[in-house]
């Protein structure tokens, strides 16, 4: 895909709470709003990773308290571009109730310290004043845009954690979603986003070896790669493919 002319820039946008509980989630709308960015060819979508936040009574949530960070591309245009568009497409596309934000920040000037609050996210209650303040220290734009704008929280902290490079899965890199059946490793890795492939015991995988790919891979974030996690089928279980993507219960804890 062609991007706007000039200079290209690794954007990490962060968006949260934009749902309720009778329309589709937020990692639906991270995806809509990748395919518009693409479709008008304003930005290459990376992937779109989900983290996991704090699960507790004092936190307002709709279902699981997660947040999505969309990895761009972002070239020849101002951010300020970029953000007008997240606005927009929020106010539009957010369901009744909810209380939408996003975050944008270049990737190598996000500083450590929105790191450490995004790994706070996950196991300490945090309130507006605290991201928002966070945000003006270290320059970067976090916006609410429904109402109580409470997704500001959620939103800095995803883009803390996948700045972090080892938090969250994907729910959206390139050719993924489109699998079905037996692929092999070679397939996985050249014609997907996918970075690498690993195993329990770190097994180096020929390249004709092939995975059953159903349901569609969720690789994790592990060392800023997509990590596609698979196990081994016992022996003599299947004759076309001697390989699985692991139990979502794992793929879960990331």
């Amino acid at each position: 895909m062609r991007i706007g002319s000039g200079w290209l820039m690794r954007v990490l946008l962060g968006i949260d709470d934009t749902d309720n509980l009778e329309s589709r989630g937020t990692g639906y709308r991270a995806r809509q709003l990748g395919l518009r960015l693409a479709g008008e060819g304003l930005a290459q979508v990376r992937g779109i990773s989900r983290h996991q936040l704090f699960v507790h009574p004092d936190i307002r949530y709709t279902s699981h308290n997660s947040a999505l960070c969309l990895d761009l591309t972002w070239g020849g245009r101002p951010l300020s571009e970029l953000a007008e568009l997240c606005r927009s497409f929020l106010r539009a596309e957010s369901a009744p109730g909810s209380d939408a934000a996003f975050c944008i920040a270049p990737f190598d000037e996000i500083p450590d310290d929105v790191v450490t609050y995004g790994k706070s996210a996950k196991n300490t209650v945090l309130n507006q004043d605290m991201a928002r303040e966070l945000a003006r220290r270290t320059d970067i734009h976090l916006e609410g845009v429904t109402g109580d704008e409470g997704g500001v929280i959620g939103a800095l902290a995803c883009v803390g954690l996948r700045k972090g490079g080892h938090d969250g899965r994907f729910v959206w890199v390139a050719g993924v979603r489109e699998l079905t059946g037996v692929a092999t490793v070679a397939y996985l890795l050249g014609s997907t986003g996918i970075d690498i492939i690993r195993t329990p015991d770190d097994e180096i995988l020929a390249a004709d070896a092939r995975v059953l790919v159903d349901p569609w891979p969720r690789p994790v974030l592990l060392d800023d790669k997509a990590v596609l996690l698979i196990e081994k089928i016992m022996e003599g279980a299947h004759g076309d493919h001697d390989w699985k993507i692991v139990p979502k219960e794992i793929i879960k804890q990331y």
